[in-house]
């Protein structure tokens, strides 16, 4: 059901970007993605070192976006040629994550976190690139990009630090 929201909003997103109901949209999209973490920080939290892991999650989904769009930004390298690999790494981890869930496999669902993380940096590289260097001009979808790689990569972060505190 969140999977349905969160497409639907999105593919609302995508075909509103060129008018005011895009911004609204994406307001609705972000929303709903905010509405969706709660849960999940709420789990994080209850551990005995929750705080520690959301903030550790935090802290380094700040330092990876500032450090990869900084770099960017200095060099105004083109990472555009990224698309295609970055394309196929998302749908395969996708496709490995929803295994993980049917099949209930916790080495699984561990290596899909640490590959997302790996392809929301590759992400940012791409999209910090192609907003830098005219690829992306509609900020509708600029911003829509950045902030869902942005959000997966705290969640696949949360959950590897989550992983690695865990006493059980």
């Amino acid at each position: 059901l969140t999977l349905v929201g969160y497409f639907g909003v999105l593919f609302l997103t995508a075909k509103l970007r060129n008018s005011a109901g895009g911004v609204l949209s994406v307001f609705a999209l972000t929303g709903f993605m905010g509405y969706t973490l709660g849960p999940i920080l709420n789990n994080y939290l209850a551990l005995p070192n929750g705080t520690q892991v959301v903030g550790m999650a935090m802290a380094g989904t700040g330092a990876i976006f500032i450090g990869l769009s900084g770099y960017v930004l200095a060099t105004k390298r083109d990472f555009s040629a990224m698309r295609g690999f970055l394309l196929v790494g998302v749908i395969t981890a996708f496709l490995a994550s929803l295994a993980a869930v049917i099949f209930s496999i916790p080495a699984l669902s561990l290596t899909v976190s640490a590959a997302m993380v790996l392809l929301m940096s590759g992400m940012i590289l791409y999209e910090t690139s192609n907003i830098i260097n005219g690829g992306e001009t509609n900020y509708v979808m600029a911003t829509v990009g950045l902030f869902v790689s942005v959000f997966n990569l705290f969640i696949s972060l949360m959950q590897l630090l989550g992983f690695m505190s865990a006493d059980d």
